[in-house]
């Protein structure tokens, strides 16, 4: 059910929950808002797509195509999540959800929730008093209820940045073409000639 968990460790638990919005269960604008966020996944990762296979037919830096691959790979599960879910299963609230129930899912195509899973509370405790704006206040560290689609956006993004000067790495700079090479070269002998 909604809320239900699994402790697996002090520090490693599975708890399930459906997540309606963006990261962290942001929301914005209800249904439309929803409608708006899921047509803006497909075209992202539609994007995301048509450059992974742009980049892999001109062989570019494998470190980029990899992130690129892994960020494309967790979009494309949370968008299979929110199109399929509520179609497929009924509310899990109070109750443990049913697969494909004769009465329909809870939502509509591309308003479903997605699920998410792992939650890793390592530590907590309060913030520092002198601490601005937060401070005294309670904090778990990592609080975020995450599943594997996110797992693979994240660790994409960190590939990225760990990496960031081998999946970039800097192009020489070559600011002259042939024709002003070959009046350098010309202008170069001229000179030289005078002097003789």
């Amino acid at each position: 059910m909604l809320g239900e968990e699994v402790r697996i460790t002090d520090w490693f638990i599975i708890h399930f929950t459906e997540n309606p919005g963006m990261a962290f269960g942001m929301e914005f604008g209800g249904n439309f808002g929803k409608l708006l966020l899921s047509l803006f996944r497909i075209v992202a990762i539609g994007g995301m797509f048509w450059y992974l296979i742009h980049s892999l037919k001109k062989k570019e830096n494998m470190y980029f195509v990899i992130a690129l691959s892994m960020i494309l790979a967790g979009a494309m599960g949370n968008l299979i999540d929110s199109a399929f879910y509520g179609l497929i299963f009924n509310d899990s609230l109070h109750q443990v959800a049913s697969f494909m129930p004769e009465e329909g899912g809870y939502g509509t195509f591309l308003h479903g929730r997605v699920v998410d899973m792992f939650y890793f509370p390592i530590f907590s405790g309060s913030y520092p008093d002198w601490f601005p704006v937060i401070g005294g206040r309670y904090f778990t560290f990592f609080g975020a209820i995450f599943n594997i689609a996110d797992a693979a956006i994240t660790s994409g993004v960190i590939f990225l940045i760990l990496f960031y000067k081998k999946a970039f790495p800097k192009q020489p700079v070559n600011n002259t073409n042939d024709e002003d090479s070959e009046e350098i070269s010309v202008s170069t002998n001229e000179n030289a000639d005078i002097k003789e």
